[in-house]
């Protein structure tokens, strides 16, 4: 089975629709979706109340706003797949682009697939943002000897039992270069395959700014050097 982990935090405008995306999807293999809820203000569960009651939606209410990090952490606890995976409620992303990446996993027997998010012009949230998340791609790729193209992607499926192993600690967005760090201390090769990808901007409700990407650069480089 499946588990697919959306954190959740004041995404009203988008929730339904992003759970609507996810249950259209046919998936070739059982699959869970769980919402983790972190502190959300603005009522947004009550838009997939009718899911919930439905069966085909599970609730995680953390009891106040931890940060994204701290969301992915209670979702890892509470998996009930063999596969977990995770994606923002924020539309940015296609889940449909889960497809290819479980045959990944599945046919080529590959254990950590990214989804590798392509910067046209339609996509990308800006110059700096693509050029920031490249160089992110080179430092990781630098100091672990690798060769990655996307580390802040949001897709990432890997065995629920290595999730846990990892004991990840981050709250906020550096839980995605922690994520990345640790598989590839590990000695985790990452597996990669292209995605769709439409980035909103801070008018539409997009949190990054540039101190995460300064944080992800030391996150980094201290798993490379200290291993946590």
């Amino acid at each position: 089975m499946l588990t697919i982990v959306m954190p959740v935090y004041n995404e009203r405008a988008t929730l339904r629709r992003a759970v609507e995306r996810v249950l259209a999807v046919e998936f070739p293999l059982p699959c869970e979706l769980m919402l983790v809820d972190d502190g959300s203000t603005d009522g947004c569960l009550e838009t997939v109340k009718d899911f919930v009651e439905a069966g085909d939606v599970r609730i995680v209410e953390q009891p106040h706003n931890e940060g994204k990090g701290a969301a992915l952490r209670r979702g890892i606890a509470e998996a009930g797949g063999d596969l977990m995976t995770v994606l923002d409620a924020d539309l940015e992303y296609d889940p449909e682009d889960f497809l290819p990446m479980l045959d990944a996993v599945l046919i080529e027997d590959a254990r950590v697939v990214y989804g590798k998010r392509s910067f046209g012009g339609h996509a990308a949230y800006s110059f700096w943002y693509v050029l920031g998340n490249k160089f992110l791609a080179f430092w990781a790729s630098f100091l672990y000897d690798a060769w990655l193209s996307d580390i802040e992607t949001c897709l990432k499926i890997a065995p629920t039992e290595l999730w846990r192993e990892m004991s990840l600690e981050s709250s906020g967005f550096g839980i995605e270069a922690e994520v990345t760090g640790k598989f590839l201390r590990r000695g985790e090769r990452i597996f990669e395959v292209p995605i769709t990808y439409r980035a909103r901007g801070r008018e539409e409700g997009k949190k990054l700014q540039w101190t995460d990407g300064v944080a992800a650069l030391w996150i980094l480089l201290r798993i490379r050097l200290f291993g946590s």
